[in-house]
C-alpha cells in the first residue's frame, strides 16, 4: 500500500476528516483558532453568518447565544470571500484555514468565554461602533490580555452610523471605497465613533486605530469598521485575522500528526440517537476511531475508547442541533469534533482532553488531565433549589447567575427533569420556604412526571437563560409575598378604636358598645388597651357589621363591638380610644411585615410602641 510523506496510507486518505485531509497537504500547518468575543447582542454570532452564509443566530433562543460553538471555515471560503483583497494585497494564504469559536456574549456565559479565550490563538472584538464599551466589552478584553491572546477589533453596525447609504457603491466595493464614498458628514460620524472607541482603548492602555493607519500590527490594535448585517468589511477582517496569524503565529500553527491528540471539552450534550456526547477542540496531534482517550470529569481522568468521530461539515456550526456531521475515521488538529464513547457523560466543559499514543502512555495522560481536575468545582450548597441543563456549560452559567443573586442551589446535573429531582426539590419544602423549586434549561419533563407533579414543587423550564432567571425571581418574589401575607393572617393586627358617644347597648357582661375603628382592623379576639397604660383592660369577644357578626373591621367602619370583663361608666367611658396590646413576638413580626402593612396600620403601630415603650424602653427593639 502506498504511504505519503507523514506515512498515512493513500487508499485511506478518503475516510479522514477534510481537516486531516488538510494537514497532510499544508506540511504541519494546522488551522488557525479564532475566538469570537463581544458584549451580548453586538454582533459576534452575526458576524460569523455573514462569513458562513447560515443564519445561526436566528436559531438562537431570543437571536442570543446561549452556547460555544465551533465552524471550520477552510482557506478555499476564505480566498473565494476575499479574493479580490488578497489580490490587491499579493497576499498568498498558507493556512489550512480558521477554527472559529462563537461565545455567548451574556454576563452569565463568562466561564464559556474563558474556555474559548484560553484556546484561541488570536480573537475577533466585536463591539457595536455606535453602542461603544459594554461590561462584557470590558470582561473579554480582560479574558484576552490574561491569556495573552493577539487580537483585532470589528467595530459592527456601521450600516448603522446616521446617514450611511448603500447605493452609493456597489456591491463588489472593498471597505474603504465603502467608506469613501458617502457623504462627507457621514464620513465624520464614523470617524468620530471610531475615534471614540480608541480613545478608550488608550484609556485601558492599548495602541489603536483603524486598520488602514496602523503602522505596526505588533504594537497596534487594528480596529475594522464592518456590518454583519450588509456583509461590509468581512473580507478585511478575513484577511487581516488570517494574514496576522500566519505571519506572526507560525510556530503555534506547527503541530506533529502523528503526535498524541490534545483538545479542550466544549461541551457535553446528550444527542438524540447517540447518547452522551462531548464537542472537543482538538488543538494539536491527531485522533482516530478506537483510539484509547483520557478526558477530565468531575472527580477523576474518564478512560475511554474513541466510539466515533463526528466532525462539522465545512461551515457547519457545532451547537446548531440541525448541522450535518461526518463521521470519520481520523481528524488532526486544529478541529472541532464530537465523540462518543462509554462514560462521556461525566467529562466536564472546560477541562483537557489527551490520547494515548506510542509517545504518552495512558498513566501519563491521566496524570496531565488529574492535575487540571484539581482546580475545577462545580460547588453545589447544602440547600436550596435543583437545577438541570442540557450541557455543562450552561449548566455552569444558570449556577454562577443564581449565586450571584444569593439563590442557593441544592443540586445540579445534566439531562431532563427526573422523579429524583422532583423528590430533591420536594424535601426542600419547610414552612414558609420558597425552595422547592426546579429550574431547567434546553431540557424537558415527560407527560407522566408532570401530570404527577406536587402541588407545591414549581418547575420553570425553557431555551433562553436568563429568561428562566427573570420567571424564577417573579415566582420566588410572589412565593413569599403569599406566605408572609399568610404569615400575617396569623398575626394579631394593630388596631386604633373609638367609642362612639350614644351608643352604649349593654355597660357589662359583656359591654356592648358602639365604636368606630380610626386605623388598622378591629379583629374578633384582639385585646385592646387604654392609651394611658400599657396592659390589656379587655378583649373583643364578637363584632356586628349591620346586624351580621364578621371577624374583622376595617378604618372607618363603625360597627357594635362585644367587650369582655370591663363595665362602660367604670373601666371604660364614650369617647375614649383603645389600641389593640400586642405581644413583643408579634409587634417584632408585624415590623418584618410592614412593607404589606397599609400607611394608617404603620402608624398605629408606631403609637402602640411608644406607649410600650414608656415602661420598657427596649420593648421591640
Amino acid at each position: 500500500m502506498f504511504k505519503n510523506s507523514l506515512g498515512v496510507p493513500l487508499a485511506d486518505e478518503h475516510k479522514m476528516s477534510p481537516t486531516a485531509t488538510a494537514a497532510i497537504n499544508e506540511k504541519h500547518l494546522r488551522s488557525v483558532i479564532c475566538t469570537v468575543l463581544g458584549h451580548v447582542d453586538h454582533g459576534k454570532s452575526s458576524l460569523l453568518d455573514s462569513i458562513r452564509g447560515t443564519s445561526i443566530v436566528k436559531s438562537e433562543p431570543g437571536q442570543i447565544t446561549q452556547s460555544i460553538g465551533a465552524s471550520i471555515v477552510p482557506v478555499s471560503v476564505i480566498q473565494k470571500l476575499c479574493g479580490p483583497l488578497l489580490q490587491q494585497l499579493k497576499l498568498d494564504l498558507t493556512i489550512p484555514g480558521l477554527l472559529l469559536i462563537d461565545t455567548p456574549g451574556h454576563a452569565a456565559f463568562v466561564s464559556l468565554r474563558k474556555r474559548g479565550g484560553v484556546l484561541a490563538d488570536i480573537a475577533i472584538l466585536v463591539i457595536d461602533i455606535n453602542e461603544g464599551f459594554m461590561p462584557q466589552t470590558l470582561e473579554a478584553l480582560d479574558i484576552l490580555k490574561n491569556y495573552k491572546t493577539p487580537f483585532i477589533v470589528a467595530a459592527n453596525k456601521l450600516d448603522l452610523v446616521p446617514g450611511w447609504r448603500s447605493d452609493v457603491y456597489g456591491s463588489d466595493d472593498l471597505l474603504l471605497a465603502k467608506i469613501s464614498r458617502q457623504s462627507q458628514s457621514t464620513q465624520d460620524e464614523v470617524d468620530k465613533r471610531l475615534y471614540n472607541l480608541v480613545a478608550k482603548f488608550a484609556e485601558l492602555g492599548f495602541d489603536s486605530d483603524r486598520f488602514d493607519r496602523v503602522s505596526d500590527y505588533r504594537k497596534q490594535l487594528a480596529v475594522i469598521p464592518c456590518s454583519a448585517k450588509q456583509l461590509i468589511g468581512i473580507p478585511e477582517v478575513l484577511v487581516i485575522v488570517s494574514g496576522l496569524a500566519q505571519r506572526f503565529l507560525e510556530s503555534e500553527l506547527n503541530f506533529t500528526p502523528e503526535s498524541s491528540a490534545r483538545g479542550t471539552v466544549l461541551e457535553v450534550k446528550q444527542e438524540k440517537g447517540l447518547g452522551a456526547t462531548v464537542d472537543v477542540i482538538v488543538y494539536d496531534g491527531s485522533l482516530s476511531k478506537n483510539d484509547t482517550l483520557v478526558i477530565g470529569g468531575v472527580s477523576a481522568p474518564i478512560v475511554t475508547r474513541v466510539k466515533s468521530l463526528l466532525e462539522p461539515a465545512p461551515l457547519a456550526e457545532m451547537r446548531d442541533r440541525k448541522a450535518k456531521f461526518q463521521q470519520v475515521d481520523r481528524i488532526v488538529a486544529a478541529t472541532g469534533v464530537k465523540i462518543t464513547g462509554a462514560g462521556v457523560e461525566d467529562a466536564v466543559a472546560g477541562m483537557p482532553v489527551v490520547s494515548v499514543s506510542k509517545d504518552l502512555s495512558l498513566e501519563e495522560a491521566k496524570l496531565l488531565v488529574h492535575k487540571e481536575i484539581e482546580g475545577f468545582s462545580l460547588a453545589v450548597d447544602g440547600s436550596g433549589i435543583v437545577i438541570k441543563a442540557d450541557t455543562l456549560g450552561s449548566l455552569e452559567a444558570l449556577m454562577k447567575l443564581l449565586h450571584e443573586k444569593g439563590i442557593k442551589v441544592k443540586s445540579a446535573s445534566i439531562g431532563n427533569i427526573s422523579r429524583k429531582d422532583i423528590a430533591d426539590a420536594e424535601s426542600s419544602l419547610e414552612p414558609d420556604s420558597i425552595n422547592a423549586a426546579i429550574l431547567g434549561f434546553n431540557v424537558a419533563i415527560g407527560s407522566e412526571i408532570a401530570s404527577s407533579l406536587p402541588q407545591d414543587v414549581k418547575v420553570i423550564t425553557g431555551n433562553v437563560i436568563y429568561s428562566i432567571m427573570d420567571e424564577f425571581i417573579a415566582w420566588q418574589q410572589q412565593e413569599k409575598q403569599r406566605q408572609e401575607s399568610k404569615s400575617l393572617d396569623r398575626l394579631m393586627k394593630p388596631c386604633k378604636i373609638q367609642l362612639l358617644r350614644g351608643y352604649v347597648f349593654r355597660q357589662s357582661n359583656p359591654a356592648i358598645v358602639g365604636v368606630e375603628v380610626l386605623a388598622g382592623n378591629l379583629m374578633v379576639g384582639a385585646q385592646l388597651m387604654k392609651q394611658d397604660s400599657a396592659r390589656p383592660i379587655t378583649t373583643v369577644k364578637e363584632i356586628q357589621l349591620e346586624k351580621k357578626n364578621v371577624t374583622l373591621a376595617g378604618k372607618g367602619k363603625q360597627v357594635a363591638a362585644s367587650l369582655e370583663k370591663v363595665i362602660v361608666g367604670r373601666q371604660l367611658d364614650e369617647g375614649d380610644v383603645l389600641l389593640s396590646f400586642l405581644l413583643e413576638s408579634d409587634f417584632k413580626r408585624l415590623k418584618e411585615l410592614k412593607e404589606y402593612l397599609s400607611p394608617d396600620e404603620v402608624d398605629c403601630l408606631r403609637e402602640i410602641a411608644e406607649l410600650m415603650r414608656r415602661e420598657n424602653p427596649v420593648w421591640g427593639i
